[in-house]
């Protein structure tokens, strides 16, 4: 079934669909980890198809190799523009400890296996074949609909979207952006929920530094500064931070708890609880990593993930660091994340803030979610979306600098028993042929419902 507006006949969508399946393995065939991102042998690739369909598009380089694919399709501009964004770039692999070739593509066991098939080429190809099927059909649009595959997403963006924005801002910019992370089926007490993000945490890199009496490694140096720089990872690895209701927390939690009976439901809400939160996390969610991504929602978070100290195994060093991937809360900035570090660590450590970038929200209730649920519904009656907090960071932290309102919607169909979020940036990375698929066509009738004219 194609759009309601614009249905197209289901001998035309199996051919299609057979086009992006192709799309995808030939996307994820082309090793573009970051560093060194080669971003533009993908961006070729993708203007390879447009040139086909003789559709106007921009390669821009912000480096040799770094290529930004950007694509316009033009509207009687009775509304501002639509973009649809993906990043190009994919993260490291560890080819040993995959069973399928990590850039191989490969169709098996009815997936499309590799680095970058759910973080985020799936969602470049949507995109693609979204913008062709407007043009084949010739699809009044009431608002220019832009499709931009970006590099460097995964090292922050600096070669990307951040470039984009700040050198080429008329190019990408639009009212509403749809992108990561979001629009993914997630299915709890056989209710069909589909997290949308309109918001994201922001970040707070830093530097612990602490310092001791030096000496000869063969007499003990008692609390020196690999001691307590040790201590202040283990406190950061394992103490919890104040709790914050924040309502992009709230909301999440309380449509999973509108929909789910008792006890779910009850338990959802003491999450919320200041009181009960901690206690329900850590005793009553037998999935762990589920617990801790709902502890995020609702704490500022301080992760140790680099030690350094010493040069010879014989010396005691006089001084030691540690690097934290902090992230902040809607409401929070990086100095009150630092406070409650402080206390937690206390005296005799210093603090270098290495980068930050601030939180993002959006509102529950923008009515673009509400065509989100009906384009979802349509292929999936049951679907529920649930607007929610992502913790980590994605191109939307640029686009809104230009006002864009930017949403995590890239929709795929998830069966219940497959691990969606650990296979992003793990091994045996795959996405379901036919949940593919399913967010090509929601993806084509939610760009329809926003961008087609009324007159059209």
């Amino acid at each position: 079934m194609g759009s309601a507006r614009f249905p197209l006949p289901d001998s035309e969508w199996r051919s299609v669909e057979q086009e992006a399946v192709q799309y995808l393995q030939h996307l994820i065939r082309i090793n573009t980890t970051n560093p060194p991102g080669n971003e533009a042998e993908a961006c070729a690739y993708l203007a390879s198809i447009l040139a086909r369909d003789q559709i106007p598009f921009e390669i821009l380089e912000s480096a040799p190799g770094r290529g930004n694919l950007v694509c316009r399709l033009r509207g009687n501009g009775s509304a501002p523009p639509l973009l649809l964004n993906a990043h190009l770039d994919v993260v490291g692999v560890e080819p040993s400890r995959w069973s399928h070739d990590p850039f191989g593509g490969e169709l098996d066991q009815g997936c499309i296996w590799g680095r970058g098939a759910l973080d985020m080429k799936n969602m470049a190809v949507m995109s693609l074949v979204t913008l062709l099927l407007v043009h084949r059909h010739n699809i009044p649009l009431s608002r220019d609909l832009v499709f931009a595959a970006v590099a460097d997403e995964e090292a922050g963006g600096t070669f990307g979207s951040a470039w984009l924005v700040r050198e080429h801002p008329e190019k990408v910019r639009a009212e509403i952006c749809l992108g990561e992370i979001g629009g993914f089926s997630r299915e709890i007490g056989g209710r069909h929920f589909y997290p949308v993000q309109i918001a994201e945490k922001g970040i707070c890199w830093f530097k612990v530094k602490t310092s001791g009496e030096p000496g000869h490694g063969s007499v003990p140096v008692w609390n020196g500064a690999v001691a307590r720089i040790g201590r202040a990872a283990h406190l950061l690895g394992t103490a919890r931070l104040p709790f914050h209701r924040t309502e992009e927390g709230a909301v999440f939690l309380e449509t999973l708890a509108k929909h789910l009976p008792f006890p779910k439901a009850a338990v959802l809400r003491a999450v919320l609880h200041p009181r009960w939160s901690t206690f329900v996390l850590d005793h009553l969610f037998p999935d762990p990593s589920a617990a801790r991504g709902l502890y995020a929602l609702l704490h500022n978070t301080a992760n140790p993930t680099i030690l350094r100290a010493g040069e010879k195994v014989n010396v005691v060093p006089s001084e030691a660091s540690l690097e934290v991937d902090g992230r902040t809360l809607p409401g929070q900035t990086s100095e009150d994340l630092l406070r409650e570090v402080r206390e937690l660590l206390g005296e005799g450590y210093d603090f270098e803030v290495l980068f930050e970038m601030p939180p993002l929200s959006g509102s529950p209730t923008d009515p673009v979610l509400a065509l989100m649920e009906q384009a979802l519904r349509r292929h999936d009656p049951d679907a529920i979306v649930a607007p929610t907090m992502v913790p980590g960071f994605t191109d939307a932290k640029y686009y809104s600098r230009l006002g864009t309102r930017c949403f995590g919607f890239s929709p795929v169909r998830i069966p219940g028993n497959f691990q969606f979020l650990n296979l992003m940036h793990g091994h045996d990375e795959r996405i379901p042929v036919d949940g593919f698929l399913f967010g090509l066509r929601v993806l084509f009738d939610l760009v329809i419902a926003l961008c087609a004219s009324p007159n059209g």
